[in-house]
Order: structure tokens, then C-alpha cells, then sequence
């Protein structure tokens, strides 16, 4: 092996010597035009253009011809201390660049001296190879105003704009990477601030993920986003907005489906994508529909611990059906070269918190259609259609307001309907739906026009005709107009206006205004 490389980087410079004879042999013949004595300004201009085309490819072909020797003389130095391992392109381009001297002659010099500093380079913190550990910073800065007092009762996801004037909506730290030829690992940390100022720290994902286990299988374990629909699992510097669509934040929670578990999925072997999801994951935590806790809001803005006029009674998990389950299937087809089709089926059962036998099943289709023309510039123009229907089936258990059985009406203690007695509420089923459906248009590179119009309603349940109309699920209507600017991969500015429509308390009027920017490289997300 060591004989034939050798060979190799004799053949290389022979081959260099030789083509550069060629080029200066061929000098002649490339020029596009003859030259004219007698028009001497048009002759110089020409011959100017001619050297400069002429250095570049003469440059452009020694760069890669001494690429080629560097790459050599590693593989040989590297099979001369016993390894076997091939050295890769990209850590010889790591570990060498090539600088132009006064004598028109390259050099491979060490990175740390002549490598510039690229932006879209990872913050690497350790390792390399088959193990390393990458870091990258994403702020979302936004800032504005709603006719609504209490904005956080309009924008109820955990990363929307919570206050007037500005709102650090989060600043996340990726820490991604190898941990060996079998898996992957990313963990996100997200820092926010809420309306009075308090600082929350939480551990969004941390995950593995395998990378060789046979037939299209990949295991995933940690905490992370269920695979629910699109926006689900998207971080809020992937949305198209400023804020999370409403029927995803009522009926998932304020802070996405997401939770310590396992997943497995199938990239089935068909000529088009085709995969099936299927987490196993807890129950609790922020998934508010299940048996986590969530925040719920009254007309005054203040924490309500009832859902659905019952206090939440959540126990440990004790048997395996107190588990989460999220199946889901996804499906994508090339309708065109310039349009792609994707669509997805979800579900997601398990235990709540209204009692022992209360039980939610909540399901899901999404569909996004893209058009992208085929000559495009940097994925500029297109256009894209997406859109998500959501429906809950909540079964919650019956609970009587008597806690302590006498009969009376005592402090803690709830009587709706003022006929003198504690409230019962019996077991019953409660409805809720809704959806959304946004246009994006990428009508110039960097610039995307969105609109957005969102629904969401609920049937009225048994405990409304106890103990009033539930301000949580009442019908609203909300319609989003946004423009974005992508000054680069790297930072962005996005201006949002929302009309929205409350039953009872009619239509308020918001506007935002987001900024931005990313520091070091960030992992690429699905399409």
C-alpha cells in the first residue's frame, strides 16, 4: 500500500509539471479574439482579461494539484505510524491553506496562520474525527405593542412576545456532535425572560440519536420534541412567524409536545420518502393536555390551576399505560422538478390529570406543498403552503367539589350554580379543534413575504353548563401578516401584524417587531 501511494505522488507531480506546460503551450489559442496594432487601447484591455483568466485557472489547478500531493503524503504518514484509517478531504482543508506569494507560487501553510475566520464554521469546544463536540448561540429578540393589556393572554406559547415593549423570546445554546461511529448527540439549552423580569433556565432537548443499525432503523433516546405535526418539533428561529399558531399552543401545550422517552423510526425502502414514526415517552411534564402541568390563564391574566373545572391530580407513573404514545407517518413526493409535496398523519394517547380513569387522545394531519423553480439562486423565488388540523378528544373524570364530604359548601370548595351544595362533575368527553394554514413567498433572495389565518373552537361541554363558560377554550380567529429579511444564514429581521378575534372580548390589534442572529454553526433541520 505504501509502494502504491508512493507511485501515486510521483504520477501527481508529473502530471502537475505536465499540465502546466500545457497551459502555457495553449496560451495562445485561447484567445478569443486576434489582437489589432492599430487599436492599441482594445489590445491591452484583451491581453489584461487574458492574463487574469489565464492566472486564476493556472492558480485554481495548482491548488488542487498540491491538495492532492498534501493528501498523499498523509495517507503515507499515516500508514508509516500504523493506521489504517483514510484521511479525510475536509481535515486536510482544516489543517492546511494555500496563500499566494510574490513569485506566483502557492505554499500549504497551517491554518492557524492564513485561515480566515468563517462564520459558518462550528464553535468547536472539543475533539475531532469520530468524536467532537460542536456549539452554537441563537438569540430572538422581539419588541412591541397589542391593544391587549395582557399580552401573554393572547400569545400563549412559551416563546411568544409575552409584554409590551421587548421580550427575549429565548436564547438557546446547541451543544452537537459525534460521540462515536454509532451515535449522534445534541442537547438544547434555552435561556429566557419572563414579563416581570424573572430568568428561566431549562433543558429543552437532550438527545442520541444511532447511526448504523440495519434496514433504515434509527433509535432516539433523551428528552426531545415528539414527532407531532411540523411545527411541533421546529424551534422558534425555524417558524414563519413570530409567534406559535394558536390551536398548537392550546392543544399541545405552551411549550410543544415534548419528554423523556424513546423513539424509533422506519425509512421505508421506496423510490420516494416515505417514514413511520413511534415514541414512547412520560406523560408529565409540559404536556398540559396529558398529565403535565402547563399554565392556564384566567380573564385577569392570573394562574388558574383548574382544567376543565377540575383541579389536576397527577401521580407517578405506575403501570406501563401511563405512558405517552405518539405515532407518525410521513409521506413526500416530487410532483414536478419544481414542486415537492409533503404530508403527515399524527396521533398521540395517554393518561391526563383529571383522575384515574381520565384519558386524552389527541390527532393530527398536516400537509405543505413547495414550489422552488428549478434555476434558482440560493432557493430564491418560491412559494410554500403549509397547513395542520389538530383535534382533542380530552375524557375527563368525574370529581366532586365535596372534599371533605359534609355536604356544605366550605372554603376551597365550589358551587357554580349556587343551589347550596358542592359542584359534581361527571365523567364526560370534551372536544376541541382547529387549524391553521400559512403562504410563504420567497419573492427575492432574502426577502419572504407570509400570511397566516388560524382557527380554533371547541364543542360546549357538560362542566360549561355547571360552572359557566371556560375562558381556556373559547372560539378565536387570529390573522398574521409578516415580511422577513434574511440579511444572511446568519441574522434576521421580521416585522408581524395580527388581528385577532376573541368570542366575548372582539378584536385586538398586535404588531412585532424580531431580530435574529446565530453564532457558529447550526444543525441542519428537515424539510
Amino acid at each position: 500500500m505504501k509502494k502504491l501511494l508512493t507511485i501515486s505522488l510521483i504520477a501527481v507531480i508529473s502530471s502537475l509539471n505536465t499540465h502546466y506546460l500545457a497551459i502555457i503551450a495553449a496560451e495562445p489559442a485561447n484567445q478569443s479574439t486576434p489582437v489589432r496594432l492599430n487599436d492599441s487601447s482594445n489590445s491591452i484591455e484583451s491581453l489584461k482579461l487574458q492574463l487574469e483568466k489565464l492566472q486564476r485557472e493556472f492558480e485554481e489547478t495548482q491548488r488542487r494539484q498540491l491538495q492532492q500531493i498534501e493528501s498523499l503524503k498523509m495517507q503515507i504518514e499515516a500508514l508509516e505510524k500504523g493506521s489504517a484509517t483514510p484521511v479525510k478531504k475536509e481535515e486536510i482543508q482544516s489543517q492546511s491553506a494555500i496563500i499566494k506569494t510574490n513569485n506566483w507560487r502557492e505554499e500549504i501553510v497551517s491554518s492557524s496562520a492564513a485561515k480566515k475566520w468563517n462564520p459558518a464554521a462550528p464553535i468547536r469546544l472539543i475533539g475531532s474525527g469520530n468524536n467532537y463536540l460542536d456549539l452554537s448561540l441563537d438569540a430572538l429578540v422581539a419588541a412591541g405593542s397589542s391593544t391587549e393589556k395582557h399580552v401573554d393572554e393572547l400569545q400563549l406559547g412559551g416563546h411568544d412576545p409575552s409584554q409590551r415593549g421587548f421580550t427575549l423570546q429565548q436564547m438557546e445554546m446547541v451543544f452537537n456532535g459525534a460521540v462515536d461511529p454509532y451515535f449522534t448527540g445534541q442537547a438544547n439549552v434555552v435561556y429566557k425572560l419572563d414579563s416581570s423580569g424573572e430568568s428561566d433556565l431549562e433543558l429543552e432537548e437532550i438527545y442520541a440519536d444511532t447511526l448504523s443499525l440495519p434496514m433504515n432503523l434509527q433509535v432516539r433516546v433523551g428528552q426531545f420534541y415528539s414527532d407531532f405535526g411540523r411545527i411541533n418539533n421546529q424551534h422558534p428561529h425555524q417558524w414563519n412567524f413570530v409567534d406559535a399558531p394558536i390551536v398548537i399552543t392550546r392543544l399541545l401545550g405552551e411549550d410543544g409536545l415534548r419528554n423523556l422517552g424513546v423513539r424509533i423510526s422506519w425509512l421505508m425502502p421506496l423510490p420516494f420518502y416515505s417514514e413511520l414514526f413511534f415514541a414512547i415517552q412520560n406523560s408529565g411534564g409540559t404536556a398540559s393536555s396529558f398529565r403535565g402541568s402547563g399554565h392556564h390563564h384566567n380573564d385577569e391574566g392570573e394562574d388558574n390551576d383548574l382544567l376543565f373545572g377540575r383541579p389536576r391530580s397527577i401521580t407517578d407513573i405506575r403501570t406501563f399505560g401511563d405512558l405517552l404514545f405518539v405515532p407518525r407517518y410521513a409521506v413526500s413526493f416530487d410532483l414536478t422538478e419544481s414542486q415537492t409535496l409533503l404530508a403527515g398523519v399524527s396521533a398521540a394517547f395517554g393518561p391526563n390529570s383529571s383522575g384515574t380513569r381520565g384519558h386524552t387522545e389527541i390527532y393530527g394531519t398536516d400537509v405543505m406543498w413547495k414550489w422552488k423553480p428549478r434555476y434558482h439562486h440560493g432557493g430564491f423565488p418560491f412559494v410554500s403552503v403549509q397547513s395542520e388540523f389538530l383535534i382533542r378528544r380530552y375524557t375527563a373524570d368525574e370529581f366532586n367539589w365535596d372534599l371533605n364530604g359534609n355536604g356544605l359548601v366550605d372554603p376551597g370548595e365550589y358551587d357554580f350554580n349556587n343551589d347550596g351544595v358542592p359542584d359534581f362533575l361527571p365523567r364526560e368527553k370534551i372536544d376541541d379543534y382547529g387549524f391553521y394554514t400559512e403562504l410563504n413567498w420567497g419573492f427575492k433572495k432574502g426577502w419572504v413575504a407570509s400570511v397566516r389565518g388560524e382557527y380554533v373552537t371547541a364543542e360546549r361541554a357538560l362542566y360549561e353548563q355547571i360552572l359557566g363558560l371556560d375562558e381556556s377554550r373559547l372560539t378565536r380567529k387570529r390573522l398574521s401578516t409578516a415580511l422577513s429579511w434574511y440579511l444572511s444564514e446568519f441574522s434576521k429581521l421580521r416585522i408581524q401584524y395580527n388581528y385577532d378575534y376573541r368570542q366575548i372580548y372582539g378584536p385586538d390589534h398586535s404588531i412585532w417587531v424580531q431580530f435574529e442572529f446565530l453564532l457558529g454553526q447550526h444543525a441542519a433541520h428537515k424539510f
